[in-house]
C-alpha cells in the first residue's frame, strides 16, 4: 500500500482520515501541523511546518492538504503550489461512499467525500473540495481550489471557475458560470442565465 501525509489538523483533516481510511488505497504515515494549532485527537506521527522538507520527502511522495476553506481559498492554493514545486504527488481520494462516473474527470489533490455524488461527462479541477453529500449533475465544469461544500447542489451544464466557495446546501440552477474567486453563501439560489 502506498503512503501518504496529510497537511493541516483540523476539523477537515479529521473528515480527510476518515475518507482515506475508508478508500484504503493509502497509508496515513503522519501530519503536517504546528502542535499548537492542531486540535484533534489522532494516532499519526506530527510533523511540524518547519520540518525539513527532505525530511518529509525521504518518508512519501504523497501528499493531501487536509486544511479546508469558507472565506480564504489562498491557505489552500499556497501550499499546494508551495508542494508541488517541491516534487510533491498530489493524489486524487475518492470515498468508497461516494458515486462518481466513470466518465468524469478529477485533478490532482482533489477529494471527494463520503456520500457524494458526480454524474457523467464532468470535469473537476484540481486541490478542490467536493463536501459530503454534494450532488454534482451532468456536464459540470468546475476550476481549481474550489469547495463544494456540505449538501451542495450544481444542476448540469454549470461552469464554476477557480477559488470558488460553494456553501452548504446552495443550490446552483442549471446552465449558469460562476466567475473565479467568488464566495456563495448557503441557501443563496442563483439565477442568472449564461450570455
Amino acid at each position: 500500500m502506498d503512503t501518504i501525509i496529510i497537511i493541516g489538523g483540523g476539523g477537515h483533516a479529521k473528515s480527510c482520515i476518515d475518507v482515506i481510511e475508508n478508500e484504503n488505497k493509502f497509508k496515513i504515515i503522519g501530519i503536517i501541523e504546528k502542535k499548537s494549532k492542531l486540535n484533534i485527537d489522532i494516532d499519526y506521527p506530527i510533523y511540524s511546518e518547519d520540518e525539513d522538507i527532505n525530511f518529509i520527502k525521504n518518508k512519501t511522495n504523497n501528499i493531501l492538504i487536509g486544511v479546508g476553506y469558507i472565506k480564504n481559498y489562498q491557505i489552500r492554493n499556497e501550499l499546494y503550489l508551495k508542494y508541488k514545486s517541491f516534487g510533491f504527488k498530489f493524489p486524487k481520494i475518492i470515498s468508497p461512499h461516494s458515486y462518481v462516473s466513470k466518465k468524469v474527470k478529477i485533478g490532482d489533490g482533489t477529494i471527494v467525500m463520503h456520500k457524494s455524488i458526480i454524474n457523467t461527462n464532468c470535469t473537476i479541477g484540481s486541490n478542490c473540495i467536493i463536501n459530503t453529500g454534494s450532488i454534482i449533475e451532468h456536464d459540470v465544469k468546475i476550476g481549481n481550489n474550489c469547495h463544494i461544500s456540505t449538501s451542495a447542489v450544481v444542476n448540469g451544464n454549470v461552469s464554476i471557475g477557480d477559488n470558488v466557495f460553494i456553501g452548504s446546501n446552495t443550490t446552483l440552477v442549471n446552465s449558469i458560470d460562476i466567475e473565479s474567486n467568488i464566495f456563495l453563501k448557503s441557501h443563496k439560489l442563483i439565477k442568472n442565465e449564461k450570455k
